[in-house]
């Protein structure tokens, strides 16, 4: 798809934007007049989306796996070739399962959903981060969950992984903040997704991804440095990381786990 010709208007590079929170995102930058690198393993339906948004002047799609490195970072530098730098980068691409840390079968998840969440996400900042500190502008927004606060019984693979993605984003804020670029964790708590609606367990406060999308925008907007959306959930994830551990670990006993990936895939 051909990218819009006002080079002008700024510039979102997002990944995971087929569906979700990313696509959702997609949709609010658009509104308020952003050209769009939409970036997805299912390319197509990211220009039909296009075409349905009345978009496709305004957007160019790139067809990229976030757990191949010469993939996502080569989607990157075509982006930058074709648009030019981004103004923001959302590295939102992610994957949640299930594990049973007694199922050898299991290690298999835990490390694809490492690649995917921890390395694919360090991936698709990457390409930036040297050209905004250069241009001494722009923001990198890392996609993190209020997950990564405490580890869940049978989510060992996914809290492992936004812990992990919190982390990076700090250590990268501190990198990046001499040269005026902010870095942004986006700490969503439930959003109304395709990955979140198997799930078998309570969801609390839990949010359309519109209106996740629309809170987020503000906070990518000021460089807020770690959101955490909705506000509801700031609270709990605060009241989490000081509950001791006694107390933490009998408020957890006997509660539904994540599902997990039969050996069909499904």
């Amino acid at each position: 798809m051909e990218p819009d010709c006002n080079v002008s208007a700024p510039l979102v590079f997002i990944t995971g934007a087929s569906s979700g929170i990313g696509q959702a995102l997609a949709a609010r930058f658009l509104q308020s007049g952003y050209r769009l690198a939409l970036v997805a393993r299912r390319s197509a339906e990211l220009t039909a989306w296009a075409r349905e948004h009345g978009a496709a002047t305004q957007c160019a799609v790139y067809s990229a796996d976030v757990r191949d490195i010469n993939s996502i970072t080569g989607a990157a530098r075509a982006c930058i070739a074709a648009q030019g730098l981004p103004d923001v980068v959302i590295a939102n691409a992610g994957i949640s399962i299930g594990i049973d840390s007694a199922e050898f079968d299991d290690l298999d998840v835990l490390r694809t959903t490492l690649e995917t969440n921890v390395i694919g996400l360090a991936a698709t900042l990457q390409p930036f981060v040297r050209g905004m500190c250069e241009r001494r502008r722009g923001v990198l927004v890392g996609v993190a969950s209020v997950a990564g606060v405490r580890g869940l019984p049978g989510h060992g693979a996914y809290c492992a992984s936004k812990a992990a993605v919190i982390s990076y984003c700090e250590s990268l804020r501190g990198e990046c903040r001499p040269f005026g670029v902010k870095v942004v964790t986006l700490s969503p708590g439930y959003v109304d997704t395709p990955l979140t609606r198997d799930n078998r367990y309570p969801m609390p406060f839990l949010m359309p991804s519109e209106a996740f999308a629309q809170r987020a925008y503000r906070a990518i907007e000021i460089g807020e440095a770690h959101p955490v959306i909705p506000w509801q959930m700031g609270i709990v994830s605060t009241l989490l990381r000081h509950l001791p551990n006694a107390i933490f670990d009998r408020a957890v006993a006997g509660q539904p786990r994540k599902q997990r990936q039969r050996r069909d895939g499904s």
